[in-house]
C-alpha cells in the first residue's frame, strides 16, 4: 500500500470511491453525490483545505484522508474526514493515512484534530476510537437532508 498526496490526477478516482459511500449511505452525513470539481476544492486544493492524502495498491484508491479548516472549531484545531471503500475496510488503509495525516498536522502546529461522525457509523466512531480520539461533543438531534435523525458524536486527538 502506497500513501501518498492527493493530486488533481487522483480526483476522479476520489469522487468515484466517495460518491460509492454516499450511495451505500450508513458512514457519512454527506447525502448528495460530489462532482470532480468539488472534490478537488474541498479535499485537495481548496482554501479550506490543509491536506489530502491517499492509499493506493496497483494503481487504485482504496480511500483518502482530508485536513482542513472548519470555521466552528476553536483556533489550532482542525477537522479530519475519512473516506475508505467499503471492499477495503480492514486493510489497514485507514491508520495508514492517519500517520501521514498526523505529521502534516503536527508541521502546521495545529493542537488538535476533531473529527465529527454519524453517532450510527459504529465503524467510523471505533476506528477513531482506535487512533486515539475522544468523545467530547454529542449532537443527538443532528439530520440528514432527508430528516432522518442520525445524531453526531465529536471527537477529539490532542496532538499538545
Amino acid at each position: 500500500m502506497i500513501i501518498r498526496p492527493a493530486t488533481a490526477t487522483y480526483a476522479a478516482a476520489m469522487t468515484s470511491l466517495l460518491n460509492e459511500i454516499i450511495r451505500v449511505g450508513g458512514t457519512t452525513a454527506h447525502d448528495t453525490p460530489f462532482t470532480e470539481a468539488e472534490v478537488y476544492h474541498h479535499y485537495i486544493q481548496g482554501p479550506d483545505a490543509i491536506c489530502c492524502h491517499l492509499a493506493e495498491v496497483d494503481g487504485a484508491v482504496l480511500g483518502f484522508q482530508a485536513l482542513g479548516l472548519y470555521p466552528v472549531l476553536p483556533e489550532g484545531w482542525l477537522d479530519i474526514g475519512t473516506f475508505v471503500a467499503t471492499a477495503a475496510r480492514g486493510t489497514g488503509a485507514g491508520t495508514a493515512l492517519f500517520a501521514a495525516t498526523k505529521a502534516m498536522a503536527l508541521e502546521r502546529g495545529c493542537r488538535v484534530i476533531n473529527a465529527t461522525i454519524r453517532a450510527d457509523n459504529l465503524l467510523g466512531l471505533g476506528f477513531y476510537t482506535r487512533l486515539g480520539f475522544v468523545d467530547y461533543a454529542l449532537d443527538p438531534d443532528f439530520a440528514l437532508k432527508s430528516g432522518e435523525k442520525v445524531g453526531r458524536v465529536s471527537k477529539r486527538y490532542d496532538l499538545v
